[in-house]
């Protein structure tokens, strides 16, 4: 059954993924649909919220949403992802508009071959270390000075604080049993990986085909986000416990949604992923100008020709024509 009211936005309609919000966390909640616009609807009231400028919508528990709010979030481009209280724990995430295989298969393709896969973990290496040459390193080489850079920032982000640092911990079957600043940690690396996962599905890529990481449904979104910590994440927990928060997880997740309302870190996103999977060029990758593919299924030819599917490429008098597909 089609929409009621507003028809739903075409493609070229939508706003770009690294023009979005970054996301939106709700909980105890209904999420529903009105005209275009995804509604939440609490005790205190019903906000709206834009489908169609959404990267993510985080759905904490008590959340109920309804049919024609995950066909707008579809329809939107958005991702809709179902998280734990507080929004620390992943569970499941819903589809992206993606209709093009291309992200996906050139990713495949790097992480399945020792060289390219290598190549691609050093330059991910390559982003966090500017100015250093580590186009020669192992990757034992690599985790031992990306380890001794990511201890390097809790002291100094302790120092600046005063907020006392011992070691990062986290029990994710008890949040509450963590200190103050690794709770902290823990939120803010969680709306993160809400972030970079509606990101890398938006574009097409795989959350699952990490080149650092490895063995997780959600390797790639672990390898990504780690490109940002140092200079989102980690200073944002340290500033909001040294303010002595009365609810830690919400401060943390308003102070990371704050941080990333301009913007600039969904864009820069969007080109890392982009020049990492696809080999964009900086300028080319931070303009994002993606563009917009057909819907369109191809058959897999030995010579590497695109043979469209839905049409039947037998002979016309073999039988098998009478088990033709229409697609």
């Amino acid at each position: 059954m089609p929409f009621a009211g507003v028809p739903p936005p075409q493609l070229p309609e939508l706003v770009r993924a690294q023009d979005r919000l970054t996301f939106v966390y709700v909980e105890r909640c209904v999420v529903h649909r009105d005209s275009n616009a995804i509604t939440a609807t609490d005790q205190s009231g019903t906000i709206h919220i834009p489908a169609a400028t959404l990267g993510a919508l985080l759905m904490g528990p008590g959340t109920k949403v309804t049919h024609a709010a995950m066909m707008t979030l579809a329809a939107s481009g958005s991702t809709a992802v179902w998280v734990g209280e507080r929004g620390v724990r992943y569970y499941a995430h819903g589809r992206s508009l993606a209709e093009s295989s291309r992200v996906i298969e050139a990713q495949a393709q790097l992480v399945s071959n020792r060289s390219s896969r290598l190549a691609v973990a050093r330059q991910m290496y390559q982003m966090r270390f500017p100015g250093e040459d580590v186009s020669e390193l192992t990757m034992q080489q690599l985790r031992g000075r990306e380890g001794a850079r990511v201890r390097r920032c809790y002291r100094e982000h302790s120092e600046r604080t005063g907020v006392s640092w011992s070691t990062r911990e986290y029990n994710s079957e008890d949040f509450g049993s963590g200190t103050p600043i690794n709770q902290a940690l823990s939120v803010a690396h969680s709306c993160l990986y809400g972030v970079v996962h509606a990101v890398v599905v938006a574009l097409g890529a795989s959350p699952s085909l990490g080149f650092v990481h490895t063995g997780h449904a959600r390797a790639f979104v672990h390898d990504v986000a780690d490109l940002y910590k140092a200079e989102v994440t980690i200073p944002i927990a340290f500033d909001v416990v040294a303010g002595g928060p009365v609810d830690i997880a919400g401060e943390v997740r308003r102070a990371v949604r704050d941080a990333m309302a301009d913007g600039k870190l969904l864009q820069r996103c969007v080109a890392d992923v982009r020049r990492l999977l696809l080999g964009d060029a900086p300028s080319e990758a931070a303009r994002g100008d993606e563009p917009v593919e057909p819907n369109v299924v191809y058959l897999w030819d030995e010579y590497g020709r695109e043979v469209v599917g839905g049409s039947n490429h037998g002979d016309p008098s073999d039988e098998e024509d009478e088990f033709e597909v229409d697609f």
